[in-house]
């Protein structure tokens, strides 16, 4: 029997997002194949993140095309951002915790792709003054990396409804970000004689 190497991604994924120190055992045992199996597939488990690594890249980009980040103003751009990314944000999430990832030059470019474009996002709604400029784009980016993260781990465990993981991400972040009259870089309001 052939085994479906998409259906033991995702089932790894979906165990590691509960459980991110699951042991390979486990891992097999949640896909319905031998610990043996696994280990033709994947060598071992940095094999294993490295494969999910690929997989969240490409949700993730095919979350930014989803979310057309140019198009409109760049808050419901942003809105649009989190609800398309919201199926993949549990293996974000575990993703984001897996160090070696992240380190040296082994670092996987699909990463620095979606930097860019998320970032491109922020700089295009601050250009609009939509967002503010105190903050910059990459901080921007990163916050919105670690709400993704921190909404995940929230809704997997129970905290927090999966109906509110778009509205509480998106209007948190937007919160902090959008630009207000009393914040830099716009002119204070005349104040009316009493």
């Amino acid at each position: 029997m052939a085994v479906d190497r998409e259906h033991v991604l995702r089932s790894a994924a979906a165990l590691l997002t509960r459980k991110s120190t699951a042991t390979m055992d486990e891992v097999a045992k949640t896909a319905g194949i031998s610990r043996a199996t696994l280990h033709r597939h994947f060598a071992g488990r940095d094999a294993l993140v490295r494969a999910l690594e690929a997989l969240g890249i490409a949700e993730c980009e095919a979350a930014l095309d989803a979310a057309r980040p140019t198009d409109g103003p760049a808050p419901e751009a942003v809105r649009r951002l989190v609800r398309e990314i919201e199926p993949a944000a549990g293996l974000l999430a575990f993703l984001y915790t897996e160090n070696q990832l992240f380190e040296g030059e082994q670092q996987h470019e699909g990463w620095s792709r979606i930097d860019d474009r998320v970032a491109a996002l922020f700089k295009r709604g601050q250009a609009a003054g939509e967002f503010r400029i105190d903050l910059t784009p990459a901080w921007l980016t990163e916050a919105l990396y670690g709400l993704l993260a921190s909404g995940a781990w929230a809704v997997s465990e129970g905290r927090v409804a999966s109906k509110d993981f778009t509205f509480m991400i998106a209007e948190l972040l937007l919160g902090g970000a959008l630009r207000h009259p009393e914040q830099p870089g716009h002119a204070e309001k005349p104040r009316e004689e009493s």
